[in-house]
């Protein structure tokens, strides 16, 4: 306890001492426990804020500095009961809110101009405060890893909506499909490659290659700016892309290669590290009657063994679909939104158009004949689709909706047990707040038992 007050006293003093230090350009806002919260910590996180596209809102600082001392709390917490994360899960968030942030500054340069400092010294400033949020949120994940919702949990929190505030639940629908875009053949695809291959002899005869992906390149995010990708490391380009751009030395140009997006060929501009920068001109192939004719072909071949019943339709996906992302799920097509976990339950107005204007005629437990698509990226497909269930708009009730109340109960449940865990260590904890910020709204939970302790 002596130990406890010494620290305290302490870090008073240096709250204190700080406070009268106005020139100074840093000082503490905020001291819990052992740990203190500096002004620049609160405006480095207020900078990424600001980076993310939001609008300059000083009042959103009440709401940060919330944020930073629920992660001291749950972080003195972690260090306690001996809660680590792996370097390598550090290293992989770090890069991933990198090439986030550079992706919404525009490109590397932007954002080093934003920062003011290079985005190798800016990564090793947020590494530290990475790394506790990580912690922090194992933490958190032990201190509700154990809460389940039983029926009669779920019925009782049912039972708290009154009847005319129950939710109204909009037509929903299962959906599955097999995607099978046209596999085009060497010959087919000579053509595009052709096209390409004359565009890098041009280069090499001394055209310029900023002019040339202006002019043809398909990519049409790159090609107003020459072809310039910006900065990427080796995470965020597809393996052959990758495996060029940190073959080649600046100034250097592939030869013509191809990835799931079409025929490439690049030139790399910089290299600065585990990064680089390179231009590139895109030439997609483009489908053919003949390639469409044995698509469709294809398709219907599958359809006939599903409606004959020799293929289950969750099989034929996992054979045979070009969708990565419902090919191992049954064909079956997920939906989330910020409030709800995946679900196979999609709303009618988050369908496909498309793929709605097929369904809705459909009877449930229906197969569609093969239908032709065109892709937002501007591929064509075929697919087969499932009508695997379509629920009526509806009051929201426990027989057709209990998913739904269930994970709305367990939240709730979730929240209450945090919300018990922070008021006690709160009640236990030294808590010291700058004047400045001690008066926000967001902030009053934590300053009521700062205010008692005068």
């Amino acid at each position: 306890m002596r130990k406890f007050l010494t620290i305290a006293c302490a870090l008073i003093c240096l709250f204190t001492s700080t406070q009268a230090q106005k020139k100074n350009i840093d000082k503490v806002i905020a001291v819990l426990g052992s740990n203190i919260i500096l002004l620049s910590d609160l405006n480095q996180q207020y900078a990424q804020y600001l980076n993310s596209g939001n609008p300059d809102n000083p009042a959103i600082k009440c709401y940060i500095l919330q944020q930073i001392l629920t992660q001291k709390l749950l972080k003195q917490q972690a260090e306690i009961d001996s809660i680590e994360v792996d370097e390598s899960m550090v290293d992989e968030e770090v890069d991933k809110r990198m090439r986030y942030q550079i992706q919404k500054a525009g490109g590397q340069e932007r954002l080093e101009q934003f920062l003011n400092r290079s985005v190798l010294q800016y990564k090793d400033e947020i590494r530290p405060d990475i790394k506790e949020q990580l912690i922090s949120n194992k933490m958190q994940q032990k201190i509700t890893q154990d809460v389940i919702v039983t029926p009669l949990e779920v019925k009782r929190y049912f039972d708290g909506y009154k009847k005319d505030s129950l939710p109204d639940i909009p037509t929903e629908f299962e959906v599955g499909e097999i995607v099978l875009h046209p596999k085009l053949t060497k010959a087919e695809k000579q053509k595009t490659y052709d096209k390409i291959d004359a565009l890098r002899l041009r280069v090499k005869s001394g055209e310029d290659f900023a002019f040339l992906a202006k002019t043809y390149s398909e990519d049409t995010g790159s090609a107003p700016d020459g072809g310039d990708l910006g900065f990427f490391d080796r995470k965020q380009m597809v393996k052959e892309f990758t495996a060029w751009a940190f073959k080649l030395k600046p100034g250097e140009m592939s030869p013509v290669f191809e990835t799931e997006h079409g025929y490439h060929i690049l030139q790399v501009i910089e290299r600065r590290g585990e990064q680089v920068q390179a231009r590139h001109i895109l030439i997609r192939p483009q489908t053919t009657p003949q390639s469409l004719e044995r698509a469709k072909l294809h398709a219907d071949t599958i359809y006939k063994s599903i409606v004959e019943k020799k293929l289950p339709f969750s099989t034929a996906a996992s054979m045979y679909s070009d969708n990565k992302d419902s090919q191992y799920n049954g064909g079956m097509l997920l939906y989330a939104d910020q409030q709800t976990a995946r679900t196979t339950f999609i709303p009618a107005d988050k369908l496909d158009p498309k793929v709605f204007l097929v369904v809705d005629t459909m009877k449930v437990g229906g197969i569609s004949k093969p239908v032709l698509f065109t892709e937002p990226d501007g591929k064509e497909a075929y697919k087969i689709l499932y009508l695997k269930s379509k629920i009526p708009p509806h009051k929201g009730n426990l027989e057709q909706d209990y998913a739904k109340f269930k994970e709305q109960a367990q939240q709730e449940k979730t929240n209450r047990i945090l919300s018990d865990w922070f008021e006690k260590r709160r009640e236990d904890t030294y808590i010291r707040i700058d004047d400045e910020y001690s008066s926000c709204p967001e902030l009053k939970i934590w300053t009521k038992n700062m205010t008692a302790k005068k």
